[in-house]
């Protein structure tokens, strides 16, 4: 069989674990969550100064009704990695899905007026809201909000990444990087998924080109206003020496402060501009991504079913071979049962094989196609 790495539990419906208790409605329906606070912590586990930050989740049930199965709800703490561990385990687990992108894990489009550092108070802030809106999409979505290990996130304190490594997500992710190269492989390709793959790296292009271009004239700006500080600077000495004009020299000079402080709040609100256009950004990368997963299982799916045929080729070949000219003239060149046996392993095979096609074509179930 063409090995496609890939769980057929996760490709069969059948086995989608589901929360029955929120009656076909998704967890946001339920359940109300925000990241309140995030802290930075030292890690004692090793001996160099190393910090990171950790964001506290909190979630509260919006009826009595609705019960999980699981330890009460509350208050955790969670670290950008374990939401980096989260959103790898659902991308490899929901293949079909447009799994919600996570907020820059660092300061990007920077230019010299705005923080690079990652424990910046305003950046880890903006963090902060972008990672409780990528739970806020998940708890949103019908399917994915029902999966335990998203659950667990919400609610297991401790034991969550022993419990995620589990799976097999890790092992399970490396086949993605099969997909690199996988599109030129195809015998054939879906031109809906083609196209949207087209727009999401134009998308994705184009923003990247936008921001740093962006961010090159902010900082360029910045600059140009923060000149008007040194003629202030020069204006009120010169308002000291010049007792007839140092009104009218103090004023201007107060007029070009003005000029210099005003673009701070200017670039600030372009700033929060600059936030949406990357999570466009981000978006457009989960796209990508979602055709990525798209081409990998089209081309398990042409692997398994000309799998499948060449063992049909063999399967005939032995059935032709007991009726042969050379088995009539010199009798059978193998024993009759020797066939028997290999014909019900083809069989066995080829049976084996048209499964694993049945739930390769799961995918059209997911994925909005008609085979």
């Amino acid at each position: 069989m063409a090995s496609a790495e890939l769980d057929n539990e996760h490709l069969d419906s059948g086995n989608v674990v589901v929360d029955t208790t929120v009656n076909g409605k998704c967890l946001l329906d339920h359940l109300e969550i925000s990241v309140t606070e995030a802290e930075k912590r030292a890690n004692s586990a090793l001996n160099i100064r190393d910090y990171y930050t950790v964001y506290l989740i909190e979630t509260k049930k919006l009826n009595n009704d609705w019960h999980l199965p699981t330890r009460p709800l509350g208050l955790l703490w969670r670290r950008y990695t374990e939401f980096e561990q989260l959103r790898a385990y659902l991308e490899v687990t929901f293949l079909w899905a447009v799994v919600p992108p996570l907020p820059e894990k660092r300061p990007l489009y920077t230019w010299h007026n705005t923080p690079n550092d990652t424990f910046d108070p305003d950046f880890v802030d903006r963090r902060r809201a972008g990672l409780e809106n990528f739970l806020h999409r998940i708890a949103a979505h019908p399917i994915l909000s029902k999966d335990p290990i998203f659950l667990g996130f919400l609610q297991q304190e401790n034991g969550w990444k022993e419990t995620v490594k589990q799976t097999g997500y890790l092992q399970k992710a490396e086949t993605k990087l099969r997909a690199l190269s996988i599109g030129v492989r195809l015998k054939c390709t879906d031109s809906r998924f083609e196209d949207i793959k087209t727009y999401a790296t134009s998308l994705h292009s184009n923003l990247h080109n936008l921001l740093r271009v962006r961010a090159k004239l902010a900082a360029r700006l910045y600059s140009i206003h923060k000149l008007h500080q040194g003629y202030g600077r020069v204006f009120s000495e010169w308002s000291v020496a010049e007792k007839d004009m140092g009104d009218g020299l103090q004023k201007a000079g107060h007029f070009f402060d003005s000029i210099a402080a005003g673009i701070g709040a200017a670039l600030e609100d372009e700033e929060l501009v600059a936030d949406q256009l990357k999570e466009y950004l981000f978006f457009s990368g989960a796209l990508q991504a979602l055709c990525r997963r798209q081409e990998l299982l089209q081309y398990e799916l042409e692997q398994a079913q000309e799998n499948v045929r060449m063992k049909n080729q063999d399967k005939l070949r032995v059935q032709q071979g007991r009726t042969g000219l050379m088995s009539r003239l010199f009798g059978s060149v193998e024993p009759e049962e020797v066939r028997d046996m290999k014909l019900s392993q083809l069989e066995a095979r080829i049976q084996s094989g048209e499964q694993w096609c049945k739930n390769l074509r799961w995918h059209s179930v997911n994925f909005p196609k008609e085979q």
